[in-house]
């Protein structure tokens, strides 16, 4: 794999994707954006710190992340630009601009349809040719496998959706992705650790759960979408290069962290269960 993609393969029936924490910027796109920051700022900030339990004993989960900003391609939404949420605001498949609306790009410094090309050959397609071979891989070893897709977003982003975001967005496309009882039992998890969450509301899952999904064959693909606020000092509304993003605090995210190891935890039992009837 190249320098910007990372798999490391574990040994549980559950693959744990986390597309969206890379900061890198290609030193030939650096100066097309309007500032670094602006091109890193709707990052899933820290998450991988935030998982950093999920590779090892005991869920031993394999880890696919790449290292590219998703300012500059997007390995969550659709290669054909066609919208995942039609109707409702989203970002293109390499973004134009923030989930605020904010132009990312100098004017004219916009990539065309021969630069979106190359990075989808690039970065997208080796990307999701990774994930799917890890998962053939564990669908082969256990008979049964889950997907867990990893995500954060900043809890208010008018634009996007209204109020404030639950803690805890649970994708499943409307049941289309896995098992309904996966998702039933994540958000009890969350229930009984008293804290908000909702089974596809505004975020129902994007490419990855969508495309790599096929339950009736053992694989079952869910998304995660955490509010920063769950394990962040999350300024709250809009913010600022000094404001954003807050540091990640291990104390803070604690309880937060033990949480979802309780949820992979709860990932590899069903996989394992589904495994064993298949």
């Amino acid at each position: 794999m190249g320098e910007w993609l990372s798999l490391t393969p574990g040994t549980a029936p559950l693959l744990l994707a986390l597309p969206h924490t890379g900061m890198s910027i290609p030193d030939a796109c650096v100066g097309d954006f309007r500032s670094p920051w602006l091109a890193r700022k709707d990052a899933d900030w820290w998450i991988d710190q935030l998982y950093e339990f999920a590779g090892k004993p005991p869920i031993n989960a394999s880890i696919l992340r790449t290292s590219i900003s998703r300012s500059i391609i997007d390995v969550n939404r659709d290669p054909t630009g066609a919208s995942l949420y039609p109707g409702k605001a989203t970002t293109e498949l390499c973004p134009l601009t923030s989930f605020d609306g904010e132009p990312l790009y100098r004017a004219g410094c916009e990539p065309d349809a021969t630069m979106i090309a190359h990075r989808t050959q690039s970065y997208f397609a080796p990307y999701h040719a990774a994930l799917a071979s890890e998962l053939a891989r564990l669908r082969q070893l256990y008979g049964a496998v889950v997907l867990y897709d990893g995500h954060s977003i900043r809890s208010v982003i008018p634009r996007l959706f209204a109020g404030t975001l639950p803690e805890f967005n649970i994708g499943s496309n409307d049941g289309a992705t896995c098992a309904p009882e996966l998702t039933a039992s994540i958000a009890t998890l969350c229930e009984d650790a008293g804290r908000s969450s909702i089974v596809n509301g505004r975020f129902k899952g994007g490419w990855t759960t969508r495309h790599h999904a096929d339950p009736a064959q053992g694989i079952h693909c869910v998304q995660m979408e955490l509010a920063c606020r769950a394990y962040l000092r999350e300024p709250l509304g809009l913010v600022t290069e000094a404001t954003w993003p807050p540091p990640y605090d291990p104390a803070f995210a604690a309880s937060t962290q033990q949480l979802l190891f309780n949820i992979l935890q709860l990932c590899v039992n069903f996989a394992q269960a589904k495994g064993a009837v298949s």
